[in-house]
């Protein structure tokens, strides 16, 4: 895993024993695991969860720019309405 995710096997072994890791390295580790790291607002979170709980949304493709449709069906939009217009 830390060959993976571009960092020694010390470094590695400090962020698994219990370390206080940058951003930055937590962007590594989860990029070499195949993953996004999201950070949610707290009072977000429990609609966040829903959302990723519901087995018939499938996001649209990343390289495709959003068309009208999509970001109708978009449920992320209801959730976040009001960071938008901030």
């Amino acid at each position: 895993m830390p060959l993976k995710v571009g960092m020694t096997r010390q470094q590695y072994q400090r962020l698994e024993a219990g370390g206080n890791p940058r951003l930055t390295t937590l962007e590594l580790v989860a990029a070499g695991l195949d993953l996004a790291l999201m950070l949610v607002p707290k009072e977000k979170l429990s609609e966040v969860r829903a959302v990723l709980s519901e087995p018939q949304y499938s996001p649209p493709p990343l390289h495709r720019p959003p068309t009208t449709s999509d970001e109708i069906s978009n449920p992320w939009d209801e959730i976040f309405k009001e960071s938008k217009d901030d």
